[in-house]
């Protein structure tokens, strides 16, 4: 099986076209859409994950939060 990738951007109401491949026409193909979109997300879908995990509880009792803000200095970049 050849892979390849084709770039190309949706169009206002998310259709895809599809310039020529150069394969030879009237084959089988399977098309897999991976969407950049996905990559905006990981990070919230990741914090939410963690957030849920009962193995990270004990950061939720008081004996834990041992920083106020009077420690350090803001960071501003």
């Amino acid at each position: 099986m050849k892979a390849m990738e084709i770039r190309t951007k949706t169009d206002r109401k998310g259709n895809i076209k599809l310039e020529n491949t150069g394969l030879a026409g009237e084959i089988s193909v399977r098309v897999l859409i991976l969407s950049d979109e996905d990559e905006k997300n990981e990070e919230l879908a990741y914090l939410r994950t963690i957030s849920r995990n009962p193995a990270l509880d004990f950061l939720n009792e008081p004996e834990e939060n041992v920083y106020t803000k009077e420690d350090g200095k803001p960071f501003r970049d």
